[in-house]
């Protein structure tokens, strides 16, 4: 005789589409093991049925037969113990689909069983998220709302289990999350998530309810776009704005070091913004930020050609190119990258030094307000001297008061600087107070360079001692050990 519950389910709407679901899913499968692209037809479809499991509090209902009805928490395996029949798995079947298997065993004993299985607590949802969050891994999501036969339960979300993750990196692709689900107990399918379209058009369809057992994946984008980056760091299933990182910085910086960025208009205590005392007016936590943490740029800096160097969960490399200029020309916001933990900056060397930008340069809030060099010798106010970041020579001379007119040899000074790589260098500069910004006669600047203002040969023969003290007779006693 027909089982009854069996003949329910062949009449049923959603056959059709449940057949095709499940053609689709293996498609999906045969698809992912092959590491290719997700043919269209999965974009939008995936299995919803809830598939039973360990944990699952069920009832059910052997109509005519009550004594045989009743409630069964699901182990672990699976199987549960129903009266005559003993052992049924169900593990992997839907509600229709065991009540199904439930009545085909009990056919062999009831001439016309007539089953039915509800779900009264559903499990905890056990999911795995991998890829570009914060923090990969096992989680496990707890249903909100009724459940049961109440239909106000409420199953977790894709957002909900990336927001668990501590959101996406700045470094994932958001068009492309993917969603993998078991379907039954062999078979999976996958489905393409478009995080992207959601925050565009807010469409709560790529936002998929989630079942236990689910995997979701987050690439790495694999071209690297700044305005993208920029909308992700405002979603809500971000990565948490407010967290510090903590970003590495190198080369044509005054500070080069590891900083611990932190979002808002700080004070820049320990080696913040020496120019204003802030960070940039939106406070994000950005490239300019690390900048000014690292006490500006030098007059060496190249800020057309920065590169931004950002580590993936895949354990590859994003390489991103940075352009200070154009942000400083045309007011281009998307130069000023967001900056995520672990991130390195580097600020590359100029090959060519142009007079009237590495003035406006000096202006910016990507330089230090002052930079400190020290002017000593026969100088009027011999010491240390603040001057403005790409000042010259000459223009540090005449901040010390000029030459001491009586006792200076003012037709050349010393030039000593200290270089990053620890040696110290000393050459000979011919003072020409007419001669602009240039390398030989008027070169600029960098902080912690010594000007040494020799004395002439009449001052020299009228003296009978030389003695530097004070803070500066510390760098000359330096400089002596580098033979300078």
């Amino acid at each position: 005789m027909l089982n009854t519950s069996f003949f329910k389910f062949l009449i049923q709407p959603f056959v059709g589409v449940a057949l095709l679901t499940a053609v689709n899913a293996t498609v999906s499968s045969a698809t992912l093991a092959q590491g290719q692209p997700l043919p269209p037809t999965t974009q939008t479809q995936i299995d919803t049925n809830y598939s039973l499991g360990g944990g699952d509090l069920i009832r059910v209902n052997v109509f005519e037969v009550p004594e045989y009805t009743g409630e069964y928490q699901i182990p672990p395996g699976g199987a549960i113990n129903l009266p005559l029949i003993g052992s049924v798995s169900v593990l992997g079947l839907t509600t229709e689909q065991a009540a199904d298997e439930i009545a085909r065993r009990y056919s062999r004993f009831l001439k016309r069983p007539l089953i039915s299985v509800n779900l009264l607590s559903p499990r905890p949802i056990n999911i795995f998220v991998a890829g570009e969050v914060t923090r990969p891994g096992a989680y496990t999501l707890s249903l909100s709302g009724g459940a049961g036969n109440n239909p106000g339960v409420q199953y977790p979300t894709v957002l909900a289990a990336l927001t668990t993750a501590q959101g996406v990196t700045l470094a994932a692709d958001v068009t492309q999350v993917q969603l993998r689900r078991k379907i039954g107990r062999s078979s999976e399918q996958a489905v393409t998530v478009n995080l992207k379209e959601l925050i565009q058009t807010g469409r709560l369809s790529q936002d998929i309810t989630l079942r236990d057992g689910d995997t979701i994946v987050v690439p790495t984008a694999t071209n690297f776009n700044v305005a993208e980056s920029r909308n992700i760091f405002a979603a809500n299933f971000a990565a948490s704005q407010t967290t510090p990182r903590t970003v590495t910085i190198i080369g044509e910086v005054n500070r080069p070091g590891s900083y611990l960025v932190t979002p808002g208009n700080t004070d820049a205590q320990g080696g913040g913004n020496a120019n204003s005392g802030t960070a940039t007016p939106n406070g994000l936590p950005n490239v300019t930020r690390v900048i000014q943490l690292a006490g500006g740029i030098t007059a060496q800096a190249d800020v057309r050609n920065l590169k931004l160097r950002r580590p993936t969960r895949t354990g590859s490399e994003q390489a991103i190119d940075v352009n200070l200029w154009q942000l400083l020309q045309s007011g281009d916001a998307n130069q000023d990258i967001i900056v995520q933990d672990g991130d390195t900056i580097v600020i590359p060397t100029a090959t060519e030094i142009n007079p009237a930008e590495a003035t406006q340069l000096a202006t910016t809030t990507l330089s230090p307000a002052r930079i400190q060099v020290g002017v000593v010798g026969e100088v009027k106010r011999p010491g240390l001297t603040d001057i403005q970041p790409n000042s010259s020579l000459n223009q540090a001379i005449l901040a010390a008061g000029g030459f001491n007119d009586a006792r200076a040899s003012s037709d050349a000074v010393d030039l000593i600087r200290l270089n990053p790589n620890g040696s110290v260098t000393k050459r000979i500069v011919k003072v020409d107070f007419s001669a602009g910004i240039n390398e030989q006669t008027n070169p600029i600047l960098r902080n912690n360079d010594v000007v040494v203002v020799n004395r002439s040969g009449i001052a020299k023969t009228g003296d009978t001692t030389n003695t530097i003290t004070g803070p500066l007779g510390v760098i000359f006693n330096i400089l002596r050990l580098f033979g300078i």
